[in-house]
């Protein structure tokens, strides 16, 4: 990631049937609780795993009661990719090439 300043965090409201985006008032309430791990972690796991790559996006979506980062970022090779990372836990459950 190339700076905390250029993260775009995107926490709105969509019209899926499964997961729901959390505002951002939610975002902070549950960070406030404990209950996320909060962006700054969230962002060094994803250096971690794909170094040097830029931040496209993040939401924060609850599905079935679990707490779900999505992130896409663009990796130095030009290559988007998807991650879907435990909110609460920062287990990455997903990692692939973006459609």
């Amino acid at each position: 990631m190339k700076s905390l300043t250029r993260v775009l965090l995107f926490l709105t409201l969509t019209g899926s049937v499964n997961a729901r985006d959390l505002s951002q008032d939610e975002a902070l309430r549950l960070r406030a609780q404990g209950r996320i791990i909060p962006l700054e972690q969230l962002l060094s796991l994803v250096e971690s795993r794909h170094p040097n790559a830029s931040l496209l996006e993040v939401e924060l979506e609850e599905d079935d009661d679990i707490y779900i980062y999505d992130v896409e970022l663009a990796t130095r090779d030009g290559v988007v990719r998807e991650l879907e990372i435990d909110a609460s836990t920062g287990k990455i459950l997903k990692d692939e090439e973006e459609d």
